[in-house]
Order: C-alpha cells, then sequence, then structure tokens
C-alpha cells in the first residue's frame, strides 16, 4: 500500500535531502512478523521498479519485541536482511529492547517488563513467565531460563543496536530528541523514552527527525519529524517511509490478522 505525501505539511522551502540515498525507514515492529514480512515484499519490490545506482538503506526504528507474538522470528527476519547485500540494513535501539536486557541484567525487572508487553517475547523463546510476578525466586528462573535460550546472534543483536543513523537532512531515533540540545549532545535515555516535550515542539531540531515509539492512526509526516508509528501490535499496519531527493512516500502493510 502507497501514498505518496511529499509536500503535505510543508512550506515551499528547500526539501530535505538524503544526499541521493534510496532510504526505507520502517516503524515499531512488536513482534508482528506477519506485518514485517509482506512489509519488506513491497519495499523489495519498490526498489525493484528503479533500481538505485548506489545500495538502498533500511532502517529499522526499534522496538522490534513485546507485545506481539513473534519476537524471535522478527529478530530473525532482520538478521537476514542485515546478511542480505541487497540493502545496508541498520537497526536502531528502543525501549523495549532496553527492557529485554534490562531484564537480563537484574531479574526482579521482570514483573515491570510484563507490564510493558515481555511475556510474549518470553514464550517467542519458548520460556514460560512466571505463574506469581511477585516470586523473586521465580524471576531469577525465568531470567536464566531465556539468558540460556537466547542465541549468541541474538544476544549480539541486542547489544549492538545503534542509538541514531543520520543520512544526509535526516536523523534517525527510536524516540525523538530534546528540543535545543545538539544531536551529538542527546541522552540515550530521551532518544529512547522521549514523548510530549518532543513532539509537542515545532522544531527545528538540527536534521529532520524520523521516529517511532509513539503510536498514532496514521503517520506523522511534518516538516521537522517524520513520526512512522501506527501500533502494529494492535492494528496490524505497519509503516515505512521512503525517502529520497524527489520526496517522501509511504509504504504500509496490513497483518493477515487485525
Amino acid at each position: 500500500m502507497f501514498a505518496r505525501l511529499f509536500g503535505r505539511n510543508r512550506t515551499p522551502d528547500v526539501p530535505p535531502t538524503t544526499g541521493g540515498r534510496l532510504v526505507y525507514a520502517v516503524g515499531d515492529v512488536h513482534g508482528r512478523l506477519d506485518a514485517l514480512e509482506p512489509l519488506l515484499r513491497d519495499i523489495g519490490q519498490d526498489v525493484l521498479t528503479a533500481p538505485p545506482a548506489e545500495r538502498p538503506m533500511l532502517i529499522f526504528l526499534g522496538d522490534y519485541v513485546d507485545r506481539g507474538p513473534e519476537s524471535r522470528q522478527v529478530v530473525d527476519l532482520i538478521l537476514r536482511m542485515q546478511a542480505d547485500e541487497a540493502f545496508e540494513t541498520v537497526a536502531l535501539k528502543g525501549n523495549h529492547e532496553e527492557a529485554l536486557l534490562q531484564f537480563l541484567d537484574d531479574p526482579s525487572f521482570g514483573a515491570t517488563w510484563m507490564e510493558h508487553g515481555g511475556g510474549p517475547t518470553l514464550v517467542s523463546y519458548g520460556v514460560q513467565p512466571p505463574a506469581t510476578r511477585t516470586d523473586a525466586e521465580a524471576w531469577q528462573r525465568v531470567r536464566d531460563a531465556f539468558d540460556k535460550a537466547l542465541p549468541a546472534d541474538h544476544r549480539s543483536f541486542f547489544g549492538n543496536l545503534r542509538l541514531m543513523e543520520t543520512v544526509g537532512d535526516y536523523a534517525f531515533v527510536h524516540a525523538g530528541v530534546r528540543p535545543g540540545v545538539p544531536l551529538e549532545q542527546q541522552a540515550e535515555r530521551d532518544l529512547l523514552w522521549i514523548r510530549h516535550e518532543f513532539l509537542q515542539d515545532r522544531g527545528p531540531f538540527g536534521k529532520v527527525i524520523v521516529h517511532g515509539h509513539t503510536p498514532a492512526e496514521e503517520p506523522q509526516l511534518m516538516k521537522h519529524r517524520l513520526g512512522v508509528d501506527t501500533g502494529a501490535y494492535a492494528t496490524g499496519l505497519l509503516t515505512a517511509v521512503r525517502l529520497r531527493d524527489e520526496g517522501q512516500t509511504l509504504i504500509q502493510a496490513r497483518a493477515r490478522r487485525g
């Protein structure tokens, strides 16, 4: 599903540039393999319609795990994309990946992680959450089982996620940036968690910020920020934005189930 949106919510000044690079940025997946697979097929077909001279970039904006049923399978697919020479694939860190890593370091964090969708992630790796969320010994056992079940390439994936990627006039992050702070001085917590201070600021932010984290019924393509989280874990609708010097195009895929 494609929608050409160049010019919407923009003043008639010079549009941002990718420096000629073809870039696709994918919003929060949250374990919805059934939405990610068709979206990547559509992106692949889009590249074939007008193959660029330089290898296109595929940037994932974080939150691959939690809430949806197939977190492990989503990570497997992203790892395959990173190994595929057809794209330069970049995976950014989201706050849900931070939560997963925190649980590995501190089993007592498990109950909090469950409140934010960690249960389906454990199940996707073959680990059952404890029946009683306040049982510290049970959480230690679950943490140890998860640590054992986590493949080495997944552990490396989670441990090496980037916080920011820049291409031309665009900067890609998970949540947003702290207004008034230079991009190179942004705090990790803001890049992973910020909401209202960023969303309510009209910018500019140094570059056009492409982000996920805060779901909305429709993508938000504004002058200084592009928000592409359409709540795939609940809606089944996963969104990517295609960026090139000629403009911005949405590519969306609907999951097989709602």
